[in-house]
């Protein structure tokens, strides 16, 4: 039976495992673990050992088995020792290894030249001194708790800053105790509709209606745990809400009221009431996808839509947008009926979004810092969004740009039948985006909408104008049209 033992080894400053197993003597047993150690690499060519007393305490052996040991493995070439250098491993120890064809590594797609994908912050515009600092003051006065098993609810500093951010910034009627912290939007539904009937039971049970235009990841994600999302078409006001009556068994509905994803715009007041109305008379539920409400550029921010009946409406956020990705933080602000299975759902310790950032997320928040990226980004965003649609207005006027009012991104409205020409041209072009047709729910009935979806947020400050530049030369002419024959 193979007995593990683990040196110490002060001498080297490195622990060193061996495996004195198999049969013969201690001495023999030693020798045959150290051979093996430096053919295998463990012990590098170089590598001093520690003194053959260190390593005789460290393994329960009598010093004169280890000497022995050494000895015999230098005269064998093993190893070597030099008065005042100690005992090494010989440079020359270990046979070379049979040569190998190396075998190709994997093709890597090229990176593009321009990568005008939504959704996706300008990495370069992440605040990195300001989190660093924020990061520093949150470990430094962090309680001794915060460094044992997380709280599934998350952390109560952030559950606190979020929710007096949410209030003052976003119009959402929030309570620590009804804040959930999570890694993202999508872990958020999987926690909701996960297990054999989601953690919101019989409201989150049955078909779930979705925007006609969304992310197919989303849709994914439900429907591999059982839910069958049902389309709701889009109109010049968002999506049409009545349709939740239509004899389905609707019992949710996944919405983005402030900016609808993709297309842009955001949902009519009166649909609004009207969405929160079904839900109170239906005992349904409605969940909020607020992804990027905090950029708007040209009219009055839109509260959320949860404000209307906290008890009705799951409101979703995240940081994936406002600082990056990276930062795997989210939050959900639920219904009281909804809150312990949840965190059933989610475990009983922590086990997804780190408690450091959570702290720093605090911390970032609580000082102001937060408020002050948002403003910046929302500067330099609304810039970014300017000169986009100055180009198009001189270089494509036929060319409508929607949605561009608030978000990272915009929708160019073309020419029936050119999308698949135009995105095809834009990857000649070496411009990565999206077309429309991409986000259209496979279900939707309604009338399909010849588009390309243009993050303008991802681009670096100083490679900006040129992928505006690529993008012009994309697009159709004025007079582009795939009629019948095209």
């Amino acid at each position: 039976m193979a007995e593990p033992w683990v040196n110490s080894a002060e001498r080297i400053g490195s622990d060193l495992h061996l495996e004195l197993s198999g049969a013969g003597s201690r001495r023999a047993v030693l020798i045959r673990a150290l051979r093996d150690a430096v053919r295998d690499g463990r012990l590098a060519p170089g590598t001093r050992l520690p003194p053959y007393r260190s390593l005789a305490a460290d393994l329960g052996l009598a010093r004169n088995t280890v000497a022995d040991a050494y000895a015999e493995l230098v005269a064998e070439g093993w190893l070597t020792a030099r008065q005042g250098s100690g005992t090494r491993v010989a440079e020359r120890a270990a046979p070379p290894s049979p040569a190998r064809t190396p075998k190709p590594a994997p093709a890597r797609p090229a990176a593009p030249a321009h990568d005008l994908r939504q959704g996706r912050p300008d990495p370069a515009s992440f605040p990195r001194t300001a989190w660093l600092a924020a990061a520093r003051r949150a470990v430094n006065s962090a309680p001794g708790d915060a460094f044992g098993p997380g709280d599934p609810r998350g952390r109560v500093e952030l559950r606190q800053a979020l929710t007096d951010y949410l209030r003052r910034a976003r119009g959402v009627r929030a309570d620590p105790d009804r804040l959930v912290v999570c890694s993202g939007f999508a872990h958020a539904l999987r926690l909701l509709y996960g297990g054999s009937h989601g953690a919101g039971g019989a409201a989150l049970r049955g078909p779930l209606a979705v925007e006609s235009y969304g992310l197919g990841f989303h849709r994914g994600i439900l429907e591999s745990t059982g839910v069958r999302t049902v389309p709701l078409e889009l109109d010049e006001q968002g999506a049409r809400v009545e349709e939740l009556t239509g004899g389905q068994g609707i019992r949710g509905v996944l919405l983005t009221p402030a900016h609808q994803f993709p297309t842009g715009g955001p949902l009519h007041p009166a649909r609004r009431a009207a969405v929160v109305d079904w839900a109170r008379t239906s005992g349904g539920l409605v969940l909020e996808d607020d992804y990027d409400g905090e950029f708007r550029y040209d009219r009055e921010p839109v509260g959320a839509l949860q404000g209307l009946d906290p008890e009705r409406v799951v409101y979703l956020g995240s940081v994936s947008k406002s600082l990056s990705p990276a930062v795997r933080l989210g939050w959900m602000v639920l219904p009281e009926h909804l809150v312990d299975s949840v965190l059933a759902a989610k475990g009983e310790r922590e086990a997804w979004a780190g408690v450091l950032d959570q702290l720093t997320l605090a911390d970032f928040i609580a000082s102001g810092q937060y408020d002050r990226h948002i403003r910046r980004m929302r500067q330099r965003y609304r810039r970014r969004r300017d000169r986009l649609v100055s180009a198009l207005a001189e270089h494509a006027p036929h060319i409508t740009a929607t949605g561009v009012a608030a978000g990272l991104h915009a929708v160019l409205r073309l020419p029936p039948g050119t999308e698949a020409s135009a995105a095809k041209a834009a990857a000649w072009q070496g411009i990565a985006l999206d077309g429309l047709a991409a986000f259209r729910h496979p279900r939707a009935t309604g009338p399909e909408a010849d588009g390309l979806v243009v993050g303008y947020s991802t681009p670096s400050e100083h490679t900006y104008g040129a992928a505006v530049e690529a993008l012009l030369r994309a697009l159709p002419p004025a007079d582009a049209s795939a009629g019948p024959g095209a």
